[in-house]
């Protein structure tokens, strides 16, 4: 709703030279103040639904998949969980990020159950994005380095 997962996904992207996926919500959706909250609580409870924008996305079609998220209420947000159930990633290696104000709270832990099956080669947490862009931004970049360092993250 930010848009903090946003930017750290591009550093990543352009460091990998990989395709990215934003997941985009159908309408129009409150991205400040009281309603952001308001529509984030709803969602993240259940109330309601936050369908995609029309996407493609084949996941053999990857030997790494990288994954983040914003962290809503002390666990992923929402959609990436609905993502992560409807996408039928399996067998694959991945790669985790989560983007929160101070509170990473259960959210890793349960995208690596949401994802169990695939092999989890590494993950981190960037905190307050917007307020410390220039540390975040070198930390995806070194991040990135990291991951394509790793030999075995490209293997087939």
């Amino acid at each position: 709703m930010s848009g903090n997962c946003a930017l750290v996904a591009e550093e990543i992207k352009e460091k990998l030279g990989a395709d990215l996926l934003r997941l985009r919500t159908k309408g129009e959706k409150p991205r400040n103040g009281f309603f952001k909250f308001f529509w984030g609580i709803c969602v993240m409870k259940g109330f309601k639904k936050a369908p995609f924008k029309p996407y493609t996305f084949d996941p053999a079609s990857y030997d790494l998949i990288v994954i983040g998220a914003p962290v809503w209420g002390g666990g992923p947000a929402r959609p990436i969980r609905d993502f992560i159930s409807k996408a039928g990633i399996t067998g694959k290696k991945i790669a985790l990020f989560v983007c929160h104000a101070g509170g990473e709270g259960k959210a890793m832990a349960q995208l690596k159950n949401l994802l169990s099956g695939n092999d989890i080669i590494a993950e981190t947490s960037f905190v307050q994005v917007e307020k410390n862009l220039e540390t975040v931004k070198q930390q995806a970049a070194d991040w990135a380095k990291q991951l394509t360092n790793n030999n075995s993250a490209f293997s087939a």
